[in-house]
């Protein structure tokens, strides 16, 4: 609530985290809509961040190193109105375990592309989100 207090009022929460995945959730209400009664999209954009910025946090702790994240890119697909609760997931957790590694290794920054899906109560895709991610780890 305290890092990302916009995410927290429009009613993103995590909903699970471990070491290969991140699924956060948000319900499409007054708060967060748009004029065309379906979910803002820069409300997509914060749950789909937070599902892969989740996961970056959780292995950089998990490292020990002080590393600096940043998104430097990303893009984004909606395919259908987003409307009653959207469920992001990221299950890209070995890719930021390969490019953890290899900053440590190298103490070069790297980078790498995750992806979040936005999916409806009935399991259909509503948006999709990639971030290019740096890691840099700090001396």
């Amino acid at each position: 609530m305290f890092k990302l207090p916009a995410a927290y009022f429009t009613g993103v929460r995590t909903k699970h985290l471990d070491n290969t995945s991140c699924i956060v959730s948000v319900k499409h209400r007054w708060i967060n809509q748009n004029p065309f009664n379906s979910m803002f999209w820069a409300v997509q954009g914060m749950a789909a961040e937070l599902a892969t910025g989740a996961l970056v946090m959780k292995k950089i702790k998990e490292s020990g190193k002080k590393t600096s994240m940043l998104v430097v890119t990303n893009n984004a697909s909606f395919t259908k109105k987003a409307t009653g609760r959207i469920t992001f997931k990221c299950e890209d957790g070995l890719k930021i375990d390969e490019a953890m590694n290899k900053a440590i290794e190298t103490g070069e920054g790297q980078t790498v592309w995750l992806n979040a899906n936005g999916l409806n109560s009935d399991g259909v895709q509503v948006s999709s989100f990639n971030f290019e991610w740096t890691l840099k780890v700090k001396v």
